[in-house]
């Protein structure tokens, strides 16, 4: 079976070789593309997202996927890089959705509940008061790790008041939320 790059890659030749045809349905695009093509109007040159923008790095994705097999458990490649497009896919797709809202209220600035938002108009309910929870947990730890005003000369410390790498080392417990009972 080819994988989805592969795939992907064969579709991207075909399309080439044959050149744009009059008539033809519009082809699909990814939701990243989309979201490019709305930012960029016809005929402005705009460099095209490189692969390595639009994935997340695949040593994150195979850890994840790791951390929920048993411990002899292999992943085999095409796997993990299915798994990466995919999970790059749903990012750019409740982006996307949130982007639009945002756009439509003119703010520039994408925040969680926006993702939310997205995630629920999307039909993903199920997972939307987990995440809102962990959000809420998230925003307290931010909030608790920020000093209150220091005295004058004081020089604060190298991460004082920024939030943490994750919100698991805020030192609050906060974690991911279960996925218990989520299909």
């Amino acid at each position: 079976m080819a994988s989805m790059q592969e795939m992907s890659a064969g579709i991207k030749r075909k399309a080439e070789d044959q050149g744009p045809q009059l008539g033809a349905p519009p082809q699909p695009m990814s939701a990243a593309a989309a979201v490019a093509d709305a930012k960029n109007p016809p005929g402005d040159d705009y460099e095209e997202i490189r692969e390595q923008d639009r994935y997340l790095p695949i040593a994150n994705i195979a850890r994840i996927m790791k951390n929920t097999l048993p411990e002899n458990a292999k992943i085999a490649k095409d796997s993990k890089e299915t798994v990466q497009e995919c999970v790059s896919e749903f990012i750019s797709f409740i982006t996307s959705e949130a982007s639009e809202k945002c756009m439509q209220e003119k703010r520039k600035t994408i925040n969680g509940d926006d993702l939310l938002w997205a995630m629920s108009t999307l039909g993903f309910d199920k997972y939307v008061e987990p995440l809102k929870l962990y959000l809420a947990k998230y925003r307290e730890a931010v909030r608790g790790d920020k000093p209150d005003k220091m005295p004058s000369g004081s020089a604060p410390a190298s991460n004082v008041g920024r939030p943490p790498a994750t919100a698991a080392s805020a030192g609050t417990g906060v974690g991911l939320p279960s996925t218990a009972g989520i299909p």
